[in-house]
């Protein structure tokens, strides 16, 4: 996708950060919008800022992790816009605990928004995206957000880890399958290094990080630190992506330090993790 005016675009997680970004950028370079979240008020804000660019603007309340819900707001997009060019699979949260510090309640809730809710969004748009590109000149674009935690291991980030991966097998898996068909839909995978975003003020938390060095009270802290890069500077980069049809985008440039990092023997940066972790205990 070289252009976005006049295409429709559906956004998960458009309440805040980076599906917010997303959905104001888009607006502005005239796509029509399709906007969902499960907070009420934070989506009705997005909804506002997007309004005086032209461009029509649905949204709905979704919980991504409901597979019915999440395709019948698909095919409601496509009856209210005519069809949709994109979906950003974008509605994640994060568990800061260790795996035997998890219950499995919020090991599954986790799965269920960060990895399930992706497969539902792109399932339930796939067969839209499918006559969109049919129909245009251009392919129409899935967009997964994983994360520098889908390319390198972190401890008492177990869960996240576990869905970060599985995305980026997933949709790296799907574009090889679009791409063997010449279908006319392809797959943009999206790696976000610290985005200041609200994802850490949200997060589950249990007092099990801090047998591995970290400390809950500390969390939200730690990683404003370490977010360096703007929800619109990221917007920015995705789009761009997508208009070169990569297959992987590194979104900051710490995402590009944990890039780096994965390619490094796995005994060399876990010693460095198990060292740094055993310091803070101290």
């Amino acid at each position: 996708m070289k252009n976005f005016r006049g295409t429709t675009v559906a956004i998960t997680g458009a309440g805040s950060g980076i599906g917010r970004a997303l959905a104001i950028d888009l607006a502005r370079r005239g796509a029509s919008l399709a906007i969902s979240d499960v907070d009420d008020s934070g989506l009705a804000e997005t909804v506002g800022l997007c309004e005086g660019h032209a461009v029509k603007v649905t949204s709905q309340h979704l919980d991504v992790a409901d597979r019915d819900a999440m395709f019948a707001w698909a095919d409601d997009v496509a009856d209210q816009h005519d069809g949709v060019n994109m979906i950003v699979n974008n509605a994640g949260v994060t568990l800061g605990a260790t795996f035997e510090g998890s219950s499995i309640d919020d090991f599954e809730w986790l799965m269920d928004i960060n990895f399930w809710g992706v497969v539902h969004g792109t399932q339930a748009f796939l067969p839209h995206l499918r006559a969109a590109g049919d129909a245009g000149p251009e392919h129409s674009h899935v967009v997964n957000i994983s994360s520098v935690f889908g390319l390198v291991s972190i401890p008492g980030q177990s869960a996240y880890n576990a869905a970060k991966f599985a995305v980026r097998g997933f949709t790296d898996a799907l574009r090889i399958e679009l791409e063997i068909e010449r279908a006319p839909v392809s797959t943009t995978t999206i790696h976000p290094g610290g985005i200041k975003t609200n994802i850490a003020r949200n997060a589950r938390l249990t007092d099990s990080i801090h047998d591995v060095g970290a400390e809950a009270s500390d969390f939200t802290t730690e990683f404003d630190k370490l977010a360096r890069t703007t929800p619109e500077k990221a917007a920015r980069q995705i789009l761009k992506a997508v208009e070169r049809n990569r297959r992987r985008a590194l979104i900051g440039p710490d995402a590009v330090l944990f890039d780096i990092a994965s390619r490094l023997p796995a005994g060399l940066y876990q010693r460095a993790l198990v060292g740094s972790g055993r310091r803070q205990l101290k």
